[in-house]
């Protein structure tokens, strides 16, 4: 999946603001051309991979919450130790 830049020069449109409706053109017309060749999940992957995001996201939380307030825990014993 290469790139390329196309220059003014090369896209015959000669240079400054004469040349952006030829680059633009061409940068649309490249970009229709990628999205022809997109392959779109189906309905029953979008469903599972969605399920999978949301259950990791709560998981995540659900580790970092502990984590925290471990952490919270002992920087508060911490605390109350070196206080006295």
């Amino acid at each position: 999946m290469g790139t390329k830049s196309v220059t003014p020069e090369q896209n015959g449109g000669g240079s400054g603001i004469a040349a952006w409706p030829t680059i633009v053109k061409t940068y649309v017309e490249d970009l229709k051309m990628e999205m022809r060749r997109v392959t779109w999940p189906n309905w029953e992957q979008v469903k599972a991979t969605t399920a999978v995001v949301i259950a990791s996201v709560f998981v995540f939380a659900a580790y970092f919450a502990l984590v925290d307030s471990l952490i919270g825990r002992g920087i508060t014993q911490l605390f109350k130790v070196l206080g006295k």
